[in-house]
């Protein structure tokens, strides 16, 4: 198996001076193009053994909670370079809370924790490279790239397709919040139509009456119409 050269003018540069510490870790020389060894090309292969969660409204929950925030379903399609489907792809998801906060050690917003809601699950695509999930609405968070920065809200994610030569970390914003254009990791992204990939569309088709609206995010892993990488 074969695969394309990643587009670099599509996905962020390794430095990126609005987004301060990629100054600090980029590589100081150019890099070096290497053809993909055969693990890279062959796996790795999940089988049914890996465990997968896709209600993170419940999935930390004590019995009978559930997550506090707006509901919301995030669902889309996973295509490789060609535009097929990629079935049985690992997709792990992280995100913070409804007010913006993560449950982790160094996270230290003032925004509350919510004890039944954990920010993390495991879904895989079906044999049409569909997927879904049941989460709530991440909250905007400030961060320590300047006097008064603010993350829009997002979802991180992990991909794994039938090779690590695909793997894809990115992570999906929400169309219309107004603080994209502000962000500068959202800013590294140097070509607008691939940003616009990173935005996920409001799906009122899919969305739950008196339940959860709908989120749709297709992923593509390689190819012309690749899902840009995260910012480094």
């Amino acid at each position: 198996m074969t695969f394309p050269p990643r587009n670099r003018a599509v996905h962020p540069p390794a430095a990126h001076p609005p987004y301060r510490t990629t100054s600090l870790r980029a590589p100081a020389r150019p890099l070096l193009p290497m053809a993909p060894s055969p693990s890279e090309t062959t796996g790795p292969v999940f089988g049914p053994e890996v465990e997968t969660s896709d209600d993170l409204t419940t999935n930390f929950a004590r019995p009978g909670r559930s997550a506090i925030g707006p509901r919301i379903v995030v669902h889309g399609r996973v295509a490789d370079e060609a535009g097929r489907p990629v079935a049985g792809a690992l997709l792990e998801v992280w995100q913070a809370n409804a007010g913006g906060r993560y449950r982790h050690a160094r996270d230290g917003y003032l925004a509350p924790l919510d004890p039944d809601f954990g920010g993390c699950g495991r879904v895989r695509t079906d044999a049409e490279g569909r997927y879904s999930f049941l989460t709530v609405q991440p909250g905007a968070y400030p961060w320590p790239n300047g006097p008064n920065a603010w993350r829009p809200a997002h979802i991180h994610f992990s991909l794994f397709g039938p090779a690590f030569a695909q793997r894809l970390v990115t992570q999906m914003y929400f169309a219309g919040d107004p603080l994209i254009p502000l962000c500068p990791i959202a800013g590294a992204i140097p070509d607008a139509a691939a940003l616009d990939r990173l935005t996920a569309r409001l799906d009122m088709d899919a969305a739950r009456p008196f339940d959860a609206l709908a989120w749709r995010f297709d992923v593509t892993l390689r190819g012309p119409a690749a899902t840009p990488t995260e910012a480094p």
